[in-house]
């Protein structure tokens, strides 16, 4: 299992969330409105130079391992402008997960939503 953090503009979120509800089995995700700044200089009168914070959205979804090249490859896809601030993405290791609900464990935890519908009827 691997957790996937994307962080988008803002603009992008509908557009990216459409897109990752379109993979088979794709979990789920939590977004958070977050502020930060990269590598990016804002240059402001006087030519001062600062560093701002700009509003992005922190994408956090925890997916199988098979899925984590489909799930990246679509954000990437989807949040893509072409201009500066676009984003970027991070994979990171999970090493457990617990459904609080069902005390599910690690794959079975993360399961989608809609597969499970489909396994009850």
């Amino acid at each position: 299992m691997k957790e996937i953090q994307a962080y988008i503009q803002p603009f992008m979120l509908s557009k990216v969330t459409r897109a990752l509800q379109q993979i088979a089995g794709f979990p789920g995700m939590s977004v958070i409105e977050i502020q930060g700044f990269g590598r990016g200089k804002v240059k402001v009168p006087g030519d001062k130079v600062i560093r701002e914070f700009v509003p992005k959205m922190r994408l956090e979804a925890v997916v199988k391992d098979e899925l984590v090249e489909e799930v990246v490859r679509t954000i990437e896809k989807a949040a893509h402008t072409g201009n500066p601030g676009d984003g970027v993405i991070f994979v990171l290791p999970v090493e457990q997960a617990v459904r609080i609900r069902t005390a599910e464990r690690d794959r079975e935890a993360i399961r989608s939503i809609r597969n499970e519908k489909k396994d009850n009827n």
